[in-house]
């Protein structure tokens, strides 16, 4: 594995610097959106890189990390193993046990933050969804958690989570009593029931959802589909076919990376508009 000081532009005096870790990691965008902020905002002293760290090494990494590290994005499978390592959590990040977003404090602190949560209920809210009586979701993971913490702050009446055995239907109605959720399961050959809901927030793999595209009905509401590649998903071109509202993952990568840029520089407002058009020609040349 590289160490922090291996890997990316060399540190200058007044540098700082911001990566994402993960494992895989080639994938992410998120240097694409950071970088994109930091042009715009004229920060040309910082820099944002990726890592590929798997739970093993990253004690290791976040220890190497020196005084010009202003924070850290986590993916995937890092969200709950840095709790451990880090000084506070924040009260959302806790809500799910997952931390998606690390700030170095200039006393030495590390302070962890979950701004996927946040960033789904401004994508939502961009495409005008406020509020719901009712919801559904498809899947049963870590972002599927999430999910239902938005939905604490957005949905008044029930979620059906449409999942694919009882321990992950156990699973789910534990997240539902911990978020104060009305948390309904129903098992996932009944997943085309979802798309009655106004809202069904699909948060499973690649390619999960694919088979459920010719199910979608006449008159459907609004659909999440938390993926951004491949895009549009099948199901998401479907929906779209149908005149529905479609928010996608880059929509949700964009607004939680706004927040971490933010919290990471202390910049009141980052520029949201250039990180997506960044984003989308970046997926364009995919």
């Amino acid at each position: 594995m590289p160490s922090p000081a291996s890997e990316g532009a060399p540190a200058r005096a007044g540098a700082r610097r911001a990566a994402v870790l993960g494992s895989p990691i080639a994938h992410s965008l998120s240097p694409v959106l950071h970088r994109a902020a930091y042009a715009e905002l004229g920060l040309d002293h910082w820099s944002y890189d990726r890592f590929e760290v798997d739970e093993a090494g990253l004690s290791g990494f976040v220890a190497g990390l020196d005084a010009s590290w202003a924070g850290l994005s986590l993916t995937m499978p890092l969200k709950r193993a840095i709790i451990p390592l880090l000084d506070a959590v924040s009260s959302t990040a806790a809500s799910v046990e997952a931390v998606n977003t690390v700030v170095f404090t200039d006393d030495g602190r590390r302070l962890g933050d979950n701004t996927d949560i946040p960033g789904m209920i401004a994508a939502l809210g961009e495409r005008g969804v406020a509020r719901v009586e009712s919801a559904a979701v498809l899947g049963a993971g870590a972002t599927a958690s999430s999910a239902l913490a938005a939905l604490a702050r957005v949905c008044t009446g029930p979620v059906t989570a449409y999942v694919r055995s009882e321990a992950r239907a156990a699973e789910m109605r534990g997240w539902g009593e911990r978020l104060e959720v009305d948390v309904r399961t129903a098992d996932w050959s009944r997943a085309a029931d979802a798309f009655e809901a106004p809202l069904v927030i699909a948060t499973t793999p690649a390619g999960t959802t694919d088979a459920l595209a010719p199910a979608v009905p006449e008159r459907v509401g609004t659909l999440f589909d938390v993926l951004y590649d491949p895009w549009p998903t099948a199901l998401a071109a479907a929906w779209s076919g149908r005149g529905g509202a479609v928010v996608g993952g880059l929509d949700l990568l964009v607004h939680q990376a706004v927040l971490q840029v933010e919290q990471m520089t202390g910049c009141a407002a980052a520029p949201l508009e250039a990180m997506r058009k960044a984003g989308e020609a970046a997926l364009a040349h995919r």
